[in-house]
């Protein structure tokens, strides 16, 4: 089969959750320590083998392309003060991957417009990435793209990043119903319902930010109903593509961190902290007196 080597982030939001912050620095620029939340999914993406990443951006959204651009004038300025080892950092940033902007348009909006915007560069038999710029698992072992990947070498087809779920918190996320197992981490889905509700949820089992998508849902997506909200959902794509053939979750083998949410952000910078030896005894001390 053919292997995904192409990633859509989609990066256009205005993130009304963190102004006044986000107004001149899109969220998706928010440094994890000193790596802004979006690089931290294009190493992910890197490191599973893809070549391509296509970002949707919007007018507000400059800075992620700045930052994945070289800056030679700061490259040379850290080679003359002796700091070789940071513009080899910098330099590498660019060089990750071949970057693609392009710019979300048209209407209704919704997590299946940005992915019609990238259609055409999209080949008709490639299955590709997709992820929301604000949503990451960090792994011990493969990453989390690659674990997608790898269920969709054992099933040949779509396959959803899965998390287990408060049910109280199922009006966040597609909840899923489950059918076959193909293994302990990977079950065919039956249906996907967006946000349903604590009362209405079938399950506790949500989809989070993560899908390894195969073109045949490009043509679905182009027809599917505008919501109840005014937007067309990927979701709704996804239940109409499970009534033609099969679907997959799988359960990502790491920890979610979802830094579109001001409490969760501080969360994800404290615990990546507490597991970076650069940081982790100044930072474990300073909490247990502020704690104590």
């Amino acid at each position: 089969m053919r292997q995904p080597t192409k990633a859509i982030i989609l990066a256009a939001g205005f993130g009304t959750r963190f102004l006044p912050a986000c107004k001149s620095i899109p969220k998706e620029m928010f440094p994890v320590i000193d790596k802004p939340v979006i690089q931290l999914i294009v190493e992910q993406a890197v490191a599973s083998g893809v070549k391509d990443i296509i970002i949707v951006t919007s007018s507000r959204k400059h800075a992620i392309e700045d930052h994945f651009d070289r800056d030679e004038t700061l490259e040379r300025q850290l080679r003359d003060n002796g700091k070789d080892a940071l513009a080899d950092e910098l330099e590498g940033i660019a060089n990750m991957a071949n970057f693609i902007y392009v710019r979300q348009k048209g209407t209704p909006k919704g997590t299946a417009r940005p992915i019609l915007n990238c259609a055409h560069l999209i080949d008709d038999d490639e299955p590709f990435f997709v992820f929301f710029a604000d949503d990451i698992y960090v792994t011990q072992g493969t990453p989390w793209p690659a674990q997608l990947r790898d269920a969709y070498n054992k099933t040949g087809k779509t396959v959803i990043s899965m998390m287990e779920i408060d049910k109280k918190d199922a009006d966040k996320y597609a909840i899923a119903v489950f059918g076959e197992k193909v293994n302990d981490r990977v079950f065919q889905i039956e249906e996907l319902i967006e946000k349903p509700g604590a009362e209405a949820a079938k399950s506790n089992f949500a989809s989070i930010s993560g899908f390894l998508l195969t073109p045949d849902i490009l043509p679905i997506l182009e027809k599917v109903p505008v919501s109840k909200s005014g937007e067309i959902y990927l979701a709704d794509g996804l239940n109409e593509l499970a009534k033609k053939d099969k679907i997959y979750g799988c359960f990502v083998d790491g920890v979610r961190y979802d830094t579109g949410d001001k409490l969760l952000y501080v969360e994800a910078i404290v615990d990546m902290a507490l597991h970076d030896d650069r940081f982790k005894a100044d930072l474990e001390k300073f909490l247990r007196e502020k704690l104590s």
